[in-house]
C-alpha cells in the first residue's frame, strides 16, 4: 500500500522490454531465415553439417523467442 492508501503501480523495467522485444524479434527472424534457406534447399550455414546446422538453427531460434516472451510477459 501506497502512503495515500492506495495500491503500487508497478512500471515496467525499460531495459527487460527492450530486451524482450529484441530476442523475440531476432529468434523469430532466424527461425523465418531458416526456413526461407530450408525451403529453397541451400545451406543455413556454410561449412556446417546441412542437419546440425538447421536444427541448432531452430533450437536457438526458439530459445530466443522463448526468453523474450517470458521476459514481456514477467512485466
Amino acid at each position: 500500500m501506497s502512503p495515500s492508501g492506495g495500491t503500487l503501480a508497478v512500471m515496467e523495467s525499460p531495459p527487460a522490454v527492450f530486451t524482450g522485444a529484441v530476442c523475440t524479434l531476432f529468434g523469430m527472424a532466424l527461425l523465418l531465415w531458416t526456413a526461407t534457406r530450408l525451403r529453397r534447399g541451400e545451406p543455413v550455414a556454410a561449412g556446417a553439417h546441412p542437419i546440425a546446422a538447421a536444427v541448432l538453427s531452430v533450437l536457438f531460434g526458439v530459445a530466443f523467442v522463448t526468453t523474450g516472451l517470458g521476459l514481456l510477459l514477467s512485466l
